[in-house]
């Protein structure tokens, strides 16, 4: 109740200093009247930052959405109620923003004029806490937008992937792969039209035994634009099977290899320019299981780091396009995994009980970036690195780095509930779009992990 009531209090000091605040914040002796006003307090909720509404209909909501009219005159008030520095920003609004801020009680005030309609995000920018869930959105009028709501997932599911092989003799199989060039979700608010495999960023996860005759087929749809084939780093024989699968739109082309040696290879376009393709979604993985099958685990999960270079800057709302020069350069805006910035945080979630061994076939699509990959709150039991799985495992291993064009295989055992972080441990990345969640369910064990009573929720 006292910490209620001291909520409130503030609340009332913020909103009866707002005009001298706002000025402040602004730089602008121009006084206004609000036709809307919003205060949202900042908290740690479910181990992440947020902001929370106070009073009216926003009251107690997490990242609230707020509805204004078009043209009015919105003023936020933002107490800061955890104590680290914060403060908001709407840079859709000729770049507002507040003060920042720190010490617990502390506020500041954005204002600006609402003058366009559609859908338009407000975040922290002290780096780290947008990623961290201080993020919310400002609807304007209806919310039209221009932006790609509309835009299909072109994500895969890390669970998308076919079963063990296990313990039997070589056999025939046959692939066919289609070519889609397709406008997808990229993040809240922003898609990119994609190159891909069936469909889906990264393909298809293929699943075929050592000595097995394989047969892929390459379908281009007449619907694309652009030349296409496949490289299979699996394969022994010219391009890894690119040089006889340039399938022009309307063609299908195909080859058949052996699977002469187990391990997890990556397969990817490898049509002029190699790495546009690439970085546009065409990448995917093939496992080529050893005589006898893998080991049995409870769980597995397919899971493919890559880049975009867009010409607009992370956080552009819209439909991105790609660039050229960024793509040379290297100097790419997102990182992303399975094809999106949500996809392994909030499309796909990823699941194991307290007890289980969890598999992950992990690749690097590129085109350029190394991967350090490493899961928060874990240690790999067993690596497999560069994919090799006839070879010894490492094993209690932090982070692995896996090139682009490449892969491992990791385990290990989960022994203790709680969300686990999958990331590039280059960390900026994270700043990029590339994180995603394993949550781990069941019940604690205090000589595992104590947290001395604090809640932690899903940290």
């Amino acid at each position: 109740m006292r910490i209620k009531i001291l909520n409130y209090l503030l609340l009332f000091v913020a909103i009866l200093f707002t005009p001298w605040v706002a000025t402040a914040a602004n730089e602008s002796t121009a006084k206004y009247t609000p036709d809307a006003t919003f205060t949202l307090r900042t908290a740690i909720a479910d181990g992440r930052l947020v902001y929370i509404g106070q009073g009216g209909d926003i009251d107690g909501k997490v990242n609230p959405t707020l509805n204004v009219k078009l043209g009015a005159m919105v003023q936020i008030n933002m107490i800061n109620g955890d104590g680290a520095l914060h403060d908001i920003v709407a840079p859709d609004f000729n770049n507002a923003k507040s003060d920042q801020v720190a010490g617990q009680g502390a506020s500041t005030v954005l204002a600006f004029r609402a003058d366009k309609e559609g859908e338009f995000a407000y975040w922290c920018s002290v780096p780290g806490h947008r990623p961290a869930g201080m993020e919310g959105m400002i609807v304007v009028g209806e919310g039209t937008t221009t932006t790609d709501i509309d835009a299909d997932d072109m994500t895969l599911s890390p669970m998308d992937l076919p079963g063990p092989i296990g313990d039997r003799e070589p056999t025939t199989l046959e692939y066919t792969l289609e070519t889609v060039e397709k406008v997808g979700k990229l993040d809240n608010g922003s898609s990119y039209k994609f190159w891909t495999f069936d469909g889906t960023v990264p393909g298809p996860f293929l699943r075929v035994r050592e000595g097995d005759t394989v047969t892929i087929n390459l379908k281009n749809p007449e619907s694309s634009t652009m030349i296409h084939s496949v490289d299979f780093h699996a394969v022994t024989g010219p391009g890894g099977g690119a040089a006889v699968t340039q399938a022009a739109p309307g063609q299908t082309e195909s080859f058949t290899f052996k699977a002469l040696q187990p391990g997890l290879y990556v397969y990817h376009c490898a049509t002029p320019m190699v790495a546009h393709h690439i970085t546009n979604g065409m990448y995917g993985m093939i496992l080529v299981e050893p005589e006898g099958g893998l080991d049995p685990v409870d769980r597995e999960f397919y899971v493919m780091q890559g880049e975009l270079y867009t010409t607009e800057d992370f956080g552009t709302r819209g439909e991105l396009s790609f660039s050229l020069d960024k793509l040379l350069d290297e100097d790419f805006e997102y990182m992303i995994f399975n094809g999106s910035v949500n996809s392994l945080k909030s499309i796909h979630n990823m699941t194991a009980q307290v007890g289980e061994t969890v598999r992950i076939f992990f690749g690097v699509g590129g085109p350029n970036a190394t991967s350090s990959f490493h899961v928060i709150g874990e240690i790999f039991d067993r690596v497999y690195h560069e994919g090799a799985l006839t070879d010894p495992p490492l094993h209690n291993v932090q982070t692995t780095s896996v090139a682009p064009g490449g892969s491992t295989m990791v385990e290990f055992q989960v022994d203790y509930p709680g969300r686990y972080i999958l990331v590039d441990h280059a960390l900026s990345r994270a700043e990029r779009g590339l994180a995603g969640f394993l949550t781990v369910e069941g019940e604690a064990d205090s000589s595992v992990f104590d947290a001395h009573g604090k809640d932690i929720g899903n940290h």
